[in-house]
């Protein structure tokens, strides 16, 4: 039978804070590793900004909270690096080797531990941030809020590939993972115009975009030509014209029923009122 606990045996400890490494923690656990989180006395920060999705990114893992800067807190922390595997941090280097948790010391004193730390960018990895600012200075911020932590959950997956590289690494290795750096996959669409204003997938193809219905929004993706073909035959529109006023003749839902009869690729725009998701 497939099994995907491909980590069984692996120990982890991490003291990643939000949400990438935490992210990252919940999928290696998924695949079987021993997960130990160690929290400030205090929880992680992010527990006060949503305890469901804490509790949801923690489920399986054990959480310890230790105070790192005094001596019983310490030797809790040393305890626990003493039987793992790969130490997972979010902390910038500077704080970290305030706590005598860089590499080099780490390597002096568990030589077999390899070390994954989180960082804004890792030219220059002690540049404070979080996902808004990092999706800033990718260029990936547009005239609104971001609908989701887009740099925080690409780097979350870095981290868990990152992890699994390590394991096939020399004992004591380190990886570094930006968050700036995970977005840099998500740029090549605009760098090559794809997505760009006026771009073919930026809203300058007819065949490809967002569009007013009678009520509520439709995204409309005939990209390919035969889609395009019959969306405009059975729309009985001129190709390459501009179909906005026909879709205005129903609603959303309704654009989304027949495009699912005929074969289109067209659904309703949802909405963002996840809490009350059946």
């Amino acid at each position: 039978m497939y099994s995907n606990r491909f980590l069984d045996g692996i120990r982890v400890v991490s003291i990643a804070q939000n949400v990438p490494g935490p992210l990252a923690a919940a999928r290696l656990r998924e695949a079987g590793a021993i997960v130990i989180k160690v929290e400030p006395p205090t929880g992680d920060p992010f527990l006060a900004l949503s305890p469901e999705w804490h509790a949801e990114m923690h489920a399986g893992i054990s959480i310890e909270r230790l105070d790192l800067k005094a001596g019983d807190g310490q030797a809790r922390l040393a305890a626990l690096l003493a039987d793992a595997d790969v130490f997972i941090t979010s902390q910038r280097p500077l704080a970290l080797a305030r706590l005598a948790l860089d590499p080099d010391a780490l390597r002096t004193r568990f030589p077999r531990l390899r070390m994954l730390r989180i960082v804004g960018t890792v030219r220059d990895p002690d540049q404070p941030g979080h996902d808004l600012t990092y999706q800033a200075q990718a260029g990936l911020l547009g005239d609104g809020m971001p609908r989701t932590l887009v740099a925080d959950v690409m780097t979350s997956e870095r981290a868990f590939s990152g992890t699994l590289a390590l394991l096939r690494l020399a004992v004591g290795s380190v990886m570094d993972v930006g968050l700036v750096e995970s977005l840099d996959p998500l740029l090549a669409p605009l760098r090559h115009g794809l997505t760009s204003t006026g771009g073919t997938l930026g809203g300058g193809a007819p065949r490809y975009g967002v569009y007013e219905a009678k009520s509520g929004r439709i995204a409309v993706a005939a990209l390919e030509p035969h889609f395009e073909r019959e969306l405009y035959r059975h729309l009985d529109l001129p190709m390459h014209s501009d179909p906005s006023s026909r879709f205005l003749d129903r609603t959303a839902a309704e654009w989304e029923r027949w495009a699912r009869e005929r074969g289109l690729p067209i659904v309703e725009v949802r909405g963002g009122d996840w809490g009350h998701r059946d």
